[in-house]
């Protein structure tokens, strides 16, 4: 072979070589354009959000990638193509069937959380079996030493963390090992909850159980009286404020200076001078949560009856606080001790000895207060006046002529009354008068100008009304000597 064959050849191979070089290009070129009408094609179905840039740099770097490709696309033979063409379709299989088998898992899972939630709204359906929790243990199966061979493996067992014991109202004890869909943080002996009746999970945290009378005492609506509501005892409100408002208003003044703050009052005197008013006025300033309690309501016929009814009205106060414990009639069930074979007066005892236990049981620090009443206070048991107890002893004395003549103006604020009407004779013709015969005067003399059709309340009209409440007075008391 010659020389200028040599060349002719060799030129062949190149020229040959350049041509598949550009048919490669040509070729990377048309799947480049299939592959962009295909995306084209997938983004009209399944449109999606534009990926927007964080910053300019980021493009950058795509930018020198693609470039990076495309020299190397076209570095490479034709094989070589077809070969890498090969690999991604295979990769790309695999990458569907991975995608398949991911999807089938999720649809199953989602099978199972949906099975599971039907299956939790059957169990969570009413009624509940009452339960207590009695006990919470920290279990650990390798502490207790517990092994098992075989096939017999009890899984209960080789739990770990928190387990409860509980007792049903059918007077049954169960241990479970699963405490069920309350958080076991959350539960403490004693509490009340409500469990499945046939799996004993817990399901639910009931609220505490009080006695429904309790309940009944615990005055809904806030107290709206005021200080300025009530005439005639200044001194009284200085004491109550000191001995209940302060302490739950500002404990920083007790804590700074180092006493301990009273832990109630009792307010005695005359019936009709203004204690509970006082007590709601003193309710309202803390805006606290007012418990009225009646003597006689804690007088119950079954034995430990009225001392469970103490227990209850202290520990909703506890749970309610701050709180104010108004108990009225307190001689009902603090009279004084004494020998007696009548099972009534043994029972009335009773409930006053768990009235003191009470008291002695929260600290003045807790935030509820004790005020007790009474007109006979002369007939109550020693325990209950020591310190300690009802700390603040507050007389309620029969008003003066000029807290009288204020009591008569403070109820006819809202009247239509003339102006020639003397506040101050009145209060010199109402002798003996108490607080709630002074707001009858108002009353009764409203219900005498409504009489006779008139629309102003005259001096004269307030006149009659004395001496009309005077002679029911006298009647009453006739009737009684």
């Amino acid at each position: 072979m010659d020389r200028g064959e040599v060349q002719l050849g060799v030129g062949e191979r190149k020229k040959n070589t350049k041509t598949q070089r550009k048919r490669g290009a040509e070729w990377v070129e048309r799947e480049a354009e299939i592959g962009k009408k295909e995306r084209r094609r997938e983004e009209e179905k399944n449109p999606r959000k534009p990926v927007k840039m964080t910053n300019t740099l980021e493009a950058e770097m795509q930018d020198g990638e693609e470039e990076c490709l495309a020299e190397e696309v076209l570095r490479m033979s034709v094989d070589d193509i077809t070969s890498r063409t090969r690999l991604l379709d295979n990769e790309v299989k695999i990458m569907r069937s991975e995608l398949l088998r991911i999807q089938h898992e999720l649809q199953s899972q989602r099978d199972k959380i949906k099975e599971n939630t039907e299956k939790i709204k059957v169990n969570k359906t009413l009624p509940y079996l009452v339960s207590n929790v009695i006990e919470l243990l920290d279990v650990d199966p390798d502490e207790l030493g517990v092994e098992e061979d075989g096939a017999n493996v009890d899984l209960d067992s080789q739990r770990k963390g928190k387990c409860a014991v509980i007792k049903t109202s059918t007077r049954q004890t169960y241990f479970l090992p699963v405490i069920g869909l309350v958080e076991p943080e959350k539960l403490k002996p004693g509490d009340l909850v409500g469990v499945n009746k046939d799996s004993y999970l817990v399901l639910e945290e009931l609220p505490a159980e009080y006695d429904s009378r309790v309940k009944a005492m615990e005055v809904d609506a806030r107290p709206t009286e005021q200080y300025t509501d009530i005439g005639g005892l200044d001194k009284q409100i200085h004491e109550l404020v000191e001995a209940v408002v302060l302490p739950m208003t500002h404990k920083e003044k007790f804590q700074n200076i180092g006493i301990k703050p009273p832990k109630g009052a009792l307010l005695y005197g005359p019936p009709g001078t203004g204690k509970t008013l006082l007590a709601r006025a003193c309710a309202a300033q803390t805006n606290s949560t007012f418990l009225k309690l009646a003597g006689p309501q804690l007088v119950q016929m079954f034995i430990g009856d009225g001392a469970k009814l103490v227990r209850d009205a202290f520990a909703l106060a506890k749970e309610k606080s701050p709180a104010i414990i108004f108990i009225d009639e307190l001689d009902a069930i603090g009279t004084k001790r004494f020998d007696s074979e009548k099972a009534g007066d043994r029972e009335v005892q009773r409930t006053m000895l768990e009235l003191l236990n009470q008291l002695d049981g929260f600290s003045s620090s807790d935030d509820i207060k004790v005020i007790a009443a009474t007109n006979r206070v002369d007939i109550l048991d020693p325990a209950l006046l020591r310190s300690g107890r009802l700390d603040r002893k507050i007389e309620f004395p029969a008003p003066t002529e000029e807290a009288r003549a204020r009591i008569m103006q403070i109820h006819s604020r809202k009247m239509n009354i003339s102006g020639e009407v003397n506040f101050d004779e009145l209060a010199r013709s109402t002798d003996d008068f108490n607080g709630a015969q002074c707001k009858a005067v108002c009353v009764e003399a409203g219900m005498i100008a409504l009489r006779r059709e008139a629309t102003i309340v005259t001096h004269e009209d307030f006149m009659d009304a004395i001496m009309e409440v005077q002679a029911k007075k006298k009647q009453v008391l006739n009737y009684y000597a």
